[in-house]
């Protein structure tokens, strides 16, 4: 069977970012299907056009997009991408179904479109609640768009012969559009635990990336947004360094909007326990983790962010990683259920300094933590496990259209 896989930001293990799109086509290519995946250009693959990657027939369009981008420029390439994917889609022979994944919303709306100029049908995944995620965080606030955007949002919904969600509350927010239950599916992020994986230091890294070992290392990976309120950890070594405590260092990998803003306080502050190591592909961005001892996963205090899948959870998890979080939603519940690390309030500082003065010096409960957090990777989120589930999913699917 030919499918047509969507992703505007599809990267591969050798580049920066979420490679959950590279696992689940390269399954589906294990199971008999063809790929073709539509995505924009990006740094790595700057030039448009069709090259084949590990199997998959990737398409390239040409479209030019920054977490640094203004809303408006985003919007601009959000558009692109929707009428050059429909056009680039259109040309296509011999397509069975369609699966789209978001985010933004308006690759949802290729599907719909296509299923309307084509009749191809489409699964439809959810990555965050759109356009609920950018009304809570203030992003879109004209009332007649905002009607729009729920308008079509209920349509891509109704229109797909299935739907996967990312989390359980983000399921809610599908179910909660009056989709059946029956339609909807929870397929959280995977851990990928032969690629992040606890092993003993690599000294060159260490020494490479200025980590030293003899500290306490706190690290945050991934994308830094508006969204994850990393202020919040700069806050955190402030209050650190007032109490007199500079032993605990606080390491950023990974890049985003909020970084300039980010260093600037760090300077302001004169901080001297805070790094930011770049942007990495993912086996080095694993040996740097290795090279950390507690792993926070950092969100702004808003209900919708509280529905949220990270990556950075899931490969903290397979590295054996005790985990942090300051989301008071679902990620809490897996933290604390399956005690893998603890919470902290996301409206104090204090309260993240103060825990982490008391747990640093608990070697043998942050080792348990981390026994745990491995265990639970490989028992339930491994991408073996999780690829399967998709390939059921879409498999069932295909019988029925």
């Amino acid at each position: 069977m030919k499918i047509i896989y969507i992703h505007q930001y599809f990267v591969t293990p050798a580049e920066p970012g979420g490679t959950r799109s590279y696992w689940f086509a390269k399954e589906l290519i294990n199971s008999g299907h063809e790929v073709t995946m539509i995505t924009s250009t990006n740094t790595s693959h700057p030039l448009p056009g069709r090259f084949n990657i590990d199997g998959i027939n990737v398409i390239y369009v040409k479209n030019d997009y920054s977490n640094y981008f203004s809303p408006f420029r985003k919007i601009i390439s959000f558009l692109k991408f929707f009428i050059k994917s429909i056009l680039k889609a259109s040309k296509e022979k011999q397509v069975d179904l369609v699966f789209a994944t978001s985010t933004p919303l308006t690759v949802g709306a290729i599907a719909l479109w296509l299923k309307r100029l084509k009749h191809w049908n489409y699964v439809f995944e959810v990555r965050d609640l759109w356009p609920e995620f950018p009304i809570q965080i203030g992003a879109i606030k004209n009332r007649l768009l905002i009607r729009i955007l729920k308008r079509l949002e209920k349509n891509i919904y109704k229109n797909a012969e299935h739907i996967i969600a990312l989390s359980p509350g983000m399921q809610n927010g599908i179910l909660n559009c009056e989709i059946p239950k029956n339609k909807v599916s929870v397929i959280p992020n995977m851990s990928k635990p032969d690629i992040f994986y606890p092993r003993k230091i690599s000294e060159k890294i260490a020494k490479d990336f200025l980590i030293d070992t003899s500290k306490f290392n706190v690290i945050h990976f991934g994308s830094m947004g508006v969204a994850n309120g990393l202020t919040y950890i700069i806050e955190t070594a402030k209050y650190l360094k007032t109490v007199g405590n500079e032993d605990i260092r606080f390491i950023f990998l990974g890049d985003g909007a909020t970084q300039p803003t980010l260093k600037q306080l760090v300077n302001e502050y004169n901080l001297s326990s805070v790094c930011f190591l770049g942007n990495h592909e993912m086996s080095l961005t694993s040996e740097i983790v290795n090279c950390c001892d507690l792993s926070v996963v950092g969100f702004l205090n808003i209900p919708i962010l509280y529905t949220n899948s990270p990556n950075k959870l899931f490969d903290s998890l397979s590295a054996g990683k005790p985990l942090v979080v300051n989301s008071a939603g679902w990620t809490k519940d897996l933290v604390e259920k399956n005690e893998c690390g603890f919470y902290v309030n996301p409206n104090d500082p204090q309260d993240f300094a103060d825990k982490l003065l008391k747990y640093k010096e608990e070697k043998i409960l942050l080792k348990k933590w981390g026994e745990n957090a491995r265990s639970l990777s490989i028992s339930s989120f491994d991408k073996s496990i999780l690829t399967k589930q998709f390939i059921d999913i879409i498999n069932s699917v295909l019988k029925q259209v």
